[in-house]
């Protein structure tokens, strides 16, 4: 049996988005969603199709391939099969002369190819809305956050130490890794929003590879696996005493993600102020979360945490070298980076049921990236810890 979305959470989805619309958007028309994962969010399926929301009529999910799977997989109510966009179009009527669409994934010539079927005049876009509303988890996508956090921990709090050995790869650690999150529930897939950012687990590093140069919009790197692959995990580095071991990880349940990061000193301690470094980043950790409450301002959160480090202390906070990134956390749900991002910019106050990331880490010449990074749900006490509390530098 399929774990299918409830056809009360999409009906709540799609009156959550129609309200955002009109709110921000007062004079839409037609939104259309193309993308898999915002299909997931409004129809409970990923298919090679869209669905059609027009603003004074029902939401229709046009489906080229496959219709016997979505209509298997979803409780949406008003799916229909198509060959091409011409099916759909002949069905709709008078096309609005703006559409709103994903403009932050939908290529251009998708978009070229639809507007010969839905002539219209002006793209506009939809992604704020949708973010918007996917940032608030109701308590269905809670639970199976929770479940991914709870794997999350299992796996690199108590496994992990079970698992390093002198001698491995990088790259052998993260295919252990790999399988024994799938074998405690891991949907074997993650996602992000930014584009084109295909990973499969995330960064696995021992020593400096934790500060190698990386396109990935995050603070950690790793050498990876080749120029082709730059991420996963080195085949030559090989794990040996006294080496930092840096993995910072997605998993998931059902779509939904928890990101976690746990380091580990392997065969012998770091070196004292590298120790205090790491603590500090933790205890950095424990104070934003304390903030995380609704009506806290995303960037009042960012400049507070800031403005009490030190000028020394920031040097390679949040990066390595010129490679620091502008954020304490992100949100985080069905892709690894969503809204909110704890930085500047952002002003809209956070809400109950949100789901935050953070992540303060420090780059540390010779030795990798220090550092902690837990997921957490905003609520009137402060951020709730799904992912675990141990704060890293586990002794192996």
């Amino acid at each position: 049996m399929k774990n299918k979305v409830p056809l009360s959470e999409l009906q709540t989805r799609m009156k959550l988005f129609r309200e955002k619309m009109d709110t921000i958007n007062p004079d839409w028309e037609l939104a259309v969603i193309f993308s898999k994962v915002n299909q997931y969010y409004f129809a409970g399926t990923m298919q090679d199709g869209m669905i059609l929301i027009p603003r004074d009529g029902k939401a229709e999910f046009w489906v080229r391939r496959s219709f016997e799977r979505a209509v298997d997989e979803s409780l949406f109510p008003n799916i229909k099969p198509m060959t091409s966009f011409r099916d759909a179009a002949s069905c709709f009527g008078k096309v609005p002369q703006a559409v709103y669409l994903e403009t932050e994934i939908v290529p251009v010539a998708l978009v070229n190819r639809f507007r010969k079927h839905f002539p219209f005049e002006s793209i506009r876009p939809v992604d704020g809305a949708v973010n918007s509303i996917r940032a608030v988890k109701s308590q269905y996508e809670i639970e199976l956050m929770k479940k991914a956090g709870k794997i999350h921990q299992k796996v690199l709090e108590e496994q992990i130490p079970n698992i390093l050995r002198e001698g491995m790869s990088e790259a052998e650690l993260a295919m252990k890794l790999y399988t024994a999150l799938v074998e405690e529930g891991h949907d074997a897939n993650i996602r992000f929003g930014m584009f084109d950012t295909p990973l499969v687990l995330g960064h696995i590093g021992f020593g400096e590879s934790s500060i190698y140069p990386t396109f990935f919009d995050g603070p950690g790197g790793n050498y990876g696996m080749s120029p082709a692959v730059p991420s996963f995990g080195s085949r030559e580095n090989k794990l040996k005493t006294g080496d930092l071991v840096f993995i910072d990880a997605g998993c998931a349940v059902d779509g939904y993600h928890t990101d976690k990061t746990m380091t580990y000193m392997f065969g012998k301690a770091l070196p004292d102020d590298v120790i205090d470094i790491h603590r500090k980043c933790v205890d950095i950790q424990n104070e934003a979360a304390s903030m995380l409450k609704p009506g806290a301002i995303p960037a009042e959160i960012y400049k507070s945490i800031l403005n009490r480090l030190d000028s020394d202390f920031l040097i390679n906070f949040m990066g390595f070298g010129n490679r620091r990134v502008k954020f304490l956390g992100h949100g985080i749900g069905l892709a690894v980076d969503e809204y909110p991002v704890i930085a500047e910019g952002f002003t809209e106050p956070l809400q109950e049921g949100m789901v935050i990331a953070l992540e303060p880490k420090k780059g540390i010449e010779g030795i990798g990236m220090v550092g902690v990074e837990n997921t957490f749900i905003v609520t009137p006490d402060g951020g709730k810890c799904i992912t675990g509390d141990n704060p890293g530098l586990i002794p192996v």
